[in-house]
């Protein structure tokens, strides 16, 4: 399915800066070392998905997890602790017919400050990450990576593709922190760009899922439209294998927003022609972490699929999984019932 894209349609921007300085563009390599990883997934005896994989350091492969459902569970190790610019992660997979993975990461990705740090550069220096997944028909991904911190002053772009058969689902999330806030430190002159592309074959050619491009850096980060203040940013994506019924997307949604309920930040979903989209912004990763898991939840129980376990790498201390939001409707009559009224 690797085949070169065509010309993108008009994309979708969330807010922009000023433009960035010393920036060669995306894949121009800047003299850092150049971490990759190559999967590839396809469905063994007894309906488990196996892989095939091949790590070159400073990435590393652990051992996979097989779950109950049969879903291949793989955490991607980084054992350099961290970007800086010139530094470059290519991370590949490809998934074959019927096969289902969840790809994560052992721990929180970091990317140290670079403008202002070197004579020969003071410009900076951006550190890059590549994604590319492909799947066949039926084939199920999860891309759910712990949170990405952007230290001041450093310059991060990430880019992903993603190119689906007609029946294949694709679920993707990332949580972004903007400075370490709890030392008191901002993006200052840092910049985080990402790019998204997801495009699905069908009978009639290619049609696009979705093209996003966000850059978040200096009056982005202060103004309305952009961050507002907010140092964490996070965003979750799932294209769908099948369209889903006005209804039943509409509850999904519903439901999704209910979740929202007690959780610190401003918080928004809405529909993709074959799937939805949610955005975060707000003080707190975890509100975001949870939120999301939340509805990744919400859409394994649309789909008829096991509910979730927390991947075994992740750090968390609480059980979003099992604090069961209610819905809409149950949320309603809880708060007619405080309120010693009956529900209409």
């Amino acid at each position: 399915m690797s085949i070169p894209s065509p010309s993108l349609p008009v994309d979708t921007q969330l807010a922009t800066g000023t433009a960035a300085p010393d920036d060669p563009g995306l894949g121009e390599w800047q003299g850092g070392w150049h971490g990759a990883v190559r999967l590839r997934f396809q469905q063994g005896s007894q309906g488990h998905t196996i892989h095939q994989g091949s790590a070159l350091a400073p990435m590393k492969l652990p051992r996979a997890i097989q779950r109950g459902d049969g879903r291949c569970e793989l955490p991607l190790l980084h054992t350099a602790g961290g970007l800086v610019g010139g530094d470059q992660i290519t991370i590949g997979a490809e998934l074959a017919a019927g096969s289902a993975a969840l790809l994560t990461s052992v721990a929180a990705q970091k990317v140290y400050g670079s403008v202002g740090r070197s004579r020969l550069r003071p410009a900076g220096a951006w550190a890059r990450q590549e994604l590319s997944f492909d799947l066949l028909a039926g084939a199920d991904l999860e891309w759910l990576p712990q949170e990405l911190v952007v230290f001041s002053n450093a310059l991060v772009e990430q880019r992903c593709r993603v190119e689906l058969a007609e029946t294949a689902s694709f679920l993707g999330a990332e949580v972004v922190r903007l400075g370490r806030s709890a030392a008191g430190e901002r993006l200052d002159a840092g910049r985080w760009r990402s790019q998204l592309e997801i495009r699905r074959q069908l009978s009639q050619g290619w049609r696009w899922e979705l093209v996003d491009r966000l850059e978040l850096a200096g009056d982005a980060l202060a103004n309305e439209h952009g961050m507002a203040g907010a140092a964490v940013f996070g965003s979750l994506v799932w294209a769908a294998p099948a369209p889903l019924a006005g209804p039943a997307l509409a509850q999904l949604l519903a439901d999704c927003r209910g979740d929202r309920l007690g959780l610190a930040g401003t918080m928004a979903c809405g529909p993709l022609e074959q799937g939805l989209v949610a955005r975060y912004r707000g003080p707190s990763s975890q509100a975001a972490r949870h939120w999301f898991t939340r509805i990744w939840a919400r859409i394994r129980a649309v789909r008829g699929l096991t509910a979730p376990q927390l991947p075994r790498v992740w750090p968390f201390q609480e059980t979003p999984l099992q604090e069961t939001p209610l819905s809409i409707a149950e949320q309603r009559q809880t708060a007619y019932a405080q309120a010693g009224f009956a529900a209409p």
